[in-house]
């Protein structure tokens, strides 16, 4: 992700399928082969509709299979004991979400051999998302030398996090004068490039873009660094449900993570009825949904948490004609208040933040 020089991503709002890397079950055991005992029916990749149901079919092609397994996304769904004739079961393809998923084959000999069939299906929404508006309901001063990264209020009070090297920090601001409070602001190393915030049971945690480090804080007097988390891969958005931190990477993965120890819990993929949704950026949420930035865009598609499906895209194109004064300072940042029910956007070096509201796209 480069943070000055906008490039042209594809955002795969409405795309068409991707071809990607087959996840594969891999016991030392299974082999790889054209010739194996048994194999799926379908094409190499199968794209369906998340609650689709489909037969599968297996061709049996040896006569000495001790046991058939069906291994969906490390889970075994069917099983076959064994098989003399080919043979077929329902699948309900909403039986692990939305997202790329393996899906394997696995052939037991009486031999004690084993080989798989390794296929990946692609499970999109069935969800034709609302459009919705991001109308202004008030407008405040934003400082200009703030290249935002993410906002996030607590008790009442705004945090903001801004990136670029040498120049990062996390700071409590003003909402009413953008002011950032002197006191309250803590720079980060300068090889760090700040990325997304969020605040939860007292400890700011700050994402930082290629450092692999997750950065913590008490909030007391002062913002003070309490201790750092390792992570792989890039660090974009990030924020909390209550209970676990929910960050983003940049694609269209969202992974859950335990607060004291930044461990995985689980990860969810982001789909709308076309496809994944990449370049998911800044994070907040609110009411039980996730909502997320969709970089270079003036796009924020609210999620659902459990199944990684978009129920809303909400456009808010009308806040970079106030806000923004060149084409590197794109829309991103947003932050609700619990105490008074607002949401608030800006964007990278804009000089207003807003107060907002989403309404029904007209058509």
């Amino acid at each position: 992700m480069k943070k000055y020089i906008i490039i042209a991503l594809v955002v795969i709002v409405g795309g068409s399928l991707l071809i990607m890397p087959l996840l594969k079950s891999d016991p030392s055991s299974e082999v790889q082969a054209e010739d194996a005992p048994a194999k799926f029916t379908f094409e190499q990749n199968l794209q369906l509709t998340y609650d689709q149901v489909v037969e599968i079919f297996v061709d049996v092609l040896a006569d000495d299979i001790q046991k058939l397994e069906v291994v969906y996304d490390d889970s075994v769904i069917q099983i076959w004991k064994n098989p003399t004739k080919n043979v077929s079961f329902k699948f309900n393809a909403s039986l692990k979400g939305v997202g790329a998923k393996s899906f394997n084959l696995l052939s037991t000999l009486k031999d004690g051999s084993s080989y798989v069939d390794n296929r990946m299906l692609r499970v999109i929404s069935n969800i034709n998302p609302e459009l919705l508006t991001a109308e202004i309901v008030a407008s405040y001063p934003h400082n200009r030398e703030s290249f935002t990264q993410g906002l996030a209020f607590y008790n009442g009070n705004l945090y903001e996090g801004t990136g670029v090297l040498g120049k990062s920090f996390v700071a409590e601001v003003d909402l009413k004068t953008g002011t950032i409070n002197p006191n309250k602001r803590m720079g980060l190393d300068g090889n760090y490039f700040g990325e997304g915030i969020t605040i939860l049971n007292d400890v700011l945690y700050q994402l930082t873009w290629q450092n692999h480090k997750c950065i913590t804080y008490d909030l007391n007097e002062r913002i003070i660094p309490k201790k750092d988390f390792a992570y792989t891969g890039e660090g974009w958005g990030i924020c909390n449900d209550g209970e676990n931190l929910i960050m983003s990477d940049g694609t269209e993965r969202i992974s859950f993570r335990d607060p004291e120890t930044f461990g995985v819990i689980k990860t969810i993929e982001v789909y709308n009825n076309r496809g994944p949704i990449t370049a998911l950026n800044e994070l907040e949420f609110i009411n039980g949904k996730i909502y997320a930035n969709v970089w270079t865009t003036n796009m924020v598609v609210v999620i659902d948490p459990i199944t990684g499906m978009v129920e809303q895209q909400i456009d808010a194109s009308s806040l970079e004609i106030e806000g923004r004064l060149s084409d590197q300072d794109v829309l991103n940042g947003i932050a609700f208040n619990s105490e008074t029910g607002k949401i608030y956007m800006t964007g990278k070096n804009w000089l207003k933040l807003f107060e907002v509201k989403f309404v029904k796209k007209a058509v």
